[in-house]
Parts: structure tokens; C-alpha cells; sequence
């Protein structure tokens, strides 16, 4: 942790005394406050910068030392070195590695880098954020210049600012993503039954998801009503001060949490991707929905879908898929966060980069190999980049020959379950009886066996949990399995 300036300021007038001991030049030493900043050039707009440049000390710093000590861990803190180095050093880019009015809420003015050329404004500091601070070192009671989470879409203020364009597109391909928006229904119950829709904040907004991870900031979305809530921003799953004390030493890129932790509670993507894998099946507080955002605990294999006795046998309480091994330490990123450099086919010229915020494991794409943000293609117009990355697959063919037969073959496997519980579904599939019977079991597991990325989580318990959901509808209600071209029998475990 660095000194502030009031430190600078005690050992200076230690060396003042020490020097007027020693020349006896003066009967008496005279205390002077010095200034608690450099006072910014003209056109500076308000923003102060640096303080101490070559020590990384902004003059946010000096007082809000957490968020200093965490800010020069960030590529952020050596934004314009950053630059410097990559021999793209052009004006238009400079607005992005330097201190001015992109990213925050102030006036639309030319400060900072932009009005001034000054080396104090080097890197993206905290005003880049939070917008001007003149007025608030002078008096900060009666300034809090707060930041925005707001993506900005409209490009205005936000992230968006500078995380956008061919070479950076984070906004664009956010803006593609379920990420961007808030569920519509959600939002709908957010409107009309706003009580009940506090239970649906926490994974579905951007300030649910602060509070229910308990961060304590303040920005200035933080007190919007439910129905105007954020969706997924960027400051959502990133923090941008930096990385939180004792938040576990592999965690990059700004992330509030690890994305390679093989659990449910510290891993950034299942924080959320983990309710209803399986049914609740308390008499009291029992539901008859169904699965919801059952990801996490699928991949990993644990407390997933309705059991059935000793109809499945597995070791320790779970069935992982080499998706949820250390075989692929990144997890849910490995494939729903794949960046690739797209360029023309016929000319090799660069198009633009995928930053893999799109958060599409396989998305269709263009004769390019661009992701369009289309939900609907052929198997053969998607890409399966993000499946070789880990290097279980050997390429693109293999894994789109994985991913279409088992898919087939669950869908299959799906359908004889499905023939089975309608047979019986009026009878013994209610909801409402304070009791879980054979048949609402199966139909749980025909569910989750449908939710998309299923056959990808975890194929093996899938068709485990579809093979013994169709062996217990034969046995208890005596019903004959349909002719089909899967044996469930072959995923039947035996004691």
C-alpha cells in the first residue's frame, strides 16, 4: 500500500527542521500547509490525473487508498504504456489509454489528455469513471462524483465508450446476448408484482447481482426502481477497481470471481447458473416447477435431477463430464467465452475481433466465420471453435460429429420418457399433493434433459438420469416401454 501525500508532507517538514538545526539561519521554523494537489492546466476540464505519475499515485489516491492499491494491479493503470508499446500509437486511439471525458457522466467537454496533452493524464485512471474531481477535493461534501455501470449502449457514457468498434466489439457482441437485456419476464413481473419479482433480481439485473454478491459500492443506477434495472453489464462480472482482497489468486481479467473454481458458490458463471437443477422435494416448501439455469451443478455433476434409489449407481455422489474436469480448467468460458480474430476469407483482411461476449458456446456465424447473434442456423453454419480450445476435441468436425449424435440420441432417449409419464400424466403428475411420484420425477428429468446445452454439460447423466426415469415408469406403473432405436438399459448402472 502506497504513502499518501500526507506522509510526502510529515517527512518533508522532518528534513525542513533537520536543515534549519543545522545552518542556524533562522530563530524560529514556520509550518506552511502545502497543497493537497497540483492545481490541473487550463482546458483540463476539471480532471486532476495524476499526482505522482512516475509512482502510479492518482490524486484520487491520496485519499480513497483500497481502491488506489487495487486500481494499479489493472491493465488499466498502464493503458497509455499499453499503447506506447504496440506500435499503434495514433491520435484516435489516444482517447481510450488517457484521462478525459469518455466512459463517465460529465458534460461533454474536451478535458483531461484531449484538452491538454499532459502526461498527468496518462492511463485510465478513476476519472475516467467517475468523472471530473476538482470540485470534489475541494469540497467533498458537497460532490460525490459517482460512476455509471450502464454499458451505454447509446455510447454516451459507460464501458461502451471504449470497449466497442472492430477492434475491441465487447459492446456489440453483449448487446447480442442474453446478458444484454433483462428476461422480458422479468421485467414484465418487475412492473406488475414487484414484490415478487426481488427473488428474480439477483441473477436477472446488474444491481440484484451486486447486493446478492455484497458489494457495497455506490454508482448512480444503484437506487433505479426494479422495472428500470440494468441487465448483465459489464460491471457485473467485473470489478473495476480491481481485483477484492482475499477474492483467491487465480482470478483475472478484473473478474469479481475465479472462472476455473469447480464450485458452485466461487465460480463466477455458476454463482448464478445453478438454480433448480433438481426438484425440491420438501413436502412443505415443494414447487412442481421445473429446472431453471441448471448449468452449473450439471456440469459438475452434483445434486442434479430426480434420483431414483439405487437405479443409478455413480461414485461420490456424482457423474462429471470431462467438460467439468481439470481436462477443461476454464469451465463454462472454454466455450462460451471463445475470442478469434475473423478476417476475409478471399483476401485474409482483417473484419473485426470476437471478444466472446456474445456468450454463445456455438454460434451461428457467416462465410467468415463472424458470429451473426442469430439463435437459429444449420448444425454446419455454427462454429465449434470453442470446443478445440480445450484440446478434447481435435477440430471443428469432431466436435460437431460429438455434439450432433448426442444430442440424437438424448433427444431420443427424451421422447420414450415423455410416451411413458403421458400415459399417466393426468393421474399421477399433479403438483399440488405435498408428495413427488415416479412420474413427476421422470417428467422433471424428460425436462432437464431438453434444457438447451444439456447434451453438452453432461451427457452421461443425462442419459443416466433418462435411463432410469424410463426403467422406473416400467417398473411401477407396468408400463411397456415403446420400440425405440436406444436401449436405455446400456446406461443403467448395476450394483
Amino acid at each position: 500500500m502506497r504513502e499518501g501525500r500526507w506522509w510526502w508532507m510529515a517527512r518533508a517538514a522532518v528534513v525542513v527542521l533537520i536543515g534549519a538545526a543545522i545552518a542556524s539561519c533562522v530563530d524560529e521554523t514556520v509550518f506552511r500547509d502545502g497543497p493537497l494537489y497540483r492545481a490541473p492546466p487550463a482546458n483540463a476540464g476539471g480532471f486532476l490525473g495524476y499526482d505522482e505519475q512516475s509512482e502510479k499515485l492518482t490524486v484520487c489516491g491520496n485519499c480513497h487508498v483500497g481502491q488506489q492499491s487495487r486500481w494499479e494491479t489493472t491493465a488499466h493503470a498502464d493503458a497509455f504504456a499499453t499503447l506506447a508499446n504496440s506500435g499503434e500509437m495514433q491520435g484516435f486511439c489516444q482517447g481510450c489509454h488517457t484521462v478525459n471525458q469518455r466512459g463517465n457522466a460529465s458534460p461533454d467537454v474536451n478535458g483531461g489528455w484531449i484538452g491538454t496533452n499532459d502526461a498527468r493524464y496518462h492511463d485510465v485512471q478513476c476519472e475516467n469513471c467517475h468523472g471530473p474531481g476538482l470540485t470534489h477535493v475541494e469540497d467533498p461534501d458537497a460532490s460525490q462524483p459517482l460512476a455509471p455501470i450502464s454499458v451505454g449502449l447509446d455510447l454516451e457514457y459507460g464501458c461502451g465508450e471504449c470497449h466497442s468498434g472492430a477492434h475491441h466489439p465487447f459492446v456489440e457482441d453483449w448487446k447480442d446476448s442474453r446478458h444484454g437485456r433483462v428476461t422480458p419476464s422479468v421485467a414484465s413481473r418487475a412492473a406488475t408484482d414487484p414484490v415478487g419479482a426481488v427473488e428474480c433480481m439477483g441473477c436477472h439485473t446488474a444491481q440484484g447481482a451486486l447486493e446478492a454478491w455484497g458489494v457495497d459500492a455506490n454508482y448512480i443506477e444503484r437506487n433505479d426502481a426494479l422495472a428500470a434495472r440494468e441487465p448483465i453489464v459489464c460491471a457485473t462480472c467485473h470489478d473495476p477497481h480491481g481485483k477484492r482482497p482475499g477474492f483467491g489468486t487465480n482470478i483475472t481479467k478484473q473478474l469479481r470471481y475465479s472462472i476455473s473454481v469447480p464450485d458452485e458458490e466461487n465460480n463466477l458463471c455458476i454463482k448464478c447458473h445453478h438454480k433448480r437443477a433438481q426438484p425440491d422435494i420438501d413436502p412443505v416448501t415443494r414447487s412442481s416447477r421445473g429446472p431453471h439455469s441448471p448449468e452449473g451443478p450439471l456440469l459438475l455433476g452434483e445434486n442434479v435431477g430426480f434420483w431414483f434409489g439405487d437405479t443409478i449407481v455413480y461414485d461420490g455422489l456424482r457423474i462429471r463430464g470431462t467438460h467439468g474436469t481439470e481436462r477443461n480448467p476454464r469451465l463454462c468460458a472454454t466455450c462460451h467465452v471463445e475470442s478469434l480474430t475473423v478476417t476475409d476469407q478471399l483476401t485474409g483482411e482483417f473484419i473485426i475481433e470476437v471478444t466472446g461476449h456474445q456468450f454463445a458456446a456455438i454460434p451461428c456465424v457467416d462465410a467468415n466465420g463472424r458470429p451473426t447473434g442469430a439463435a437459429d442456423c444449420t448444425v454446419t453454419t455454427r462454429s465449434f471453435k470453442g470446443c478445440t480450445a480445450s484440446g478434447c476435441h481435435g477440430d471443428q468436425n469432431a466436435a460437431r460429429s460429438a455434439w450432433v449424435v448426442t444430442k440424437d440420441e438424448i433427444t431420443t432417449m427424451a421422447a420414450t420418457l415423455k410416451a411413458l409419464v403421458d400415459q399417466v400424466r393426468t393421474a399421477e403428475v399433479k403438483g399440488s399433493d405435498g408428495r413427488w411420484t415416479t412420474a413427476e420425477g421422470a417428467d422433471f428429468n424428460y425436462q432437464l434433459a431438453l434444457k438447451k446445452g444439456s447434451e453438452v454439460h453432461n451427457p452421461f447423466l443425462i442419459k443416466a438420469l433418462l435411463a432410469a426415469s424410463i426403467e422406473e415408469m416400467r417398473r411401477v406403473y407396468s408400463l411397456t416401454v415403446p420400440p425405440s432405436t436406444i436401449d436405455h438399459r446400456q446406461y443403467l448402472g448395476t450394483q
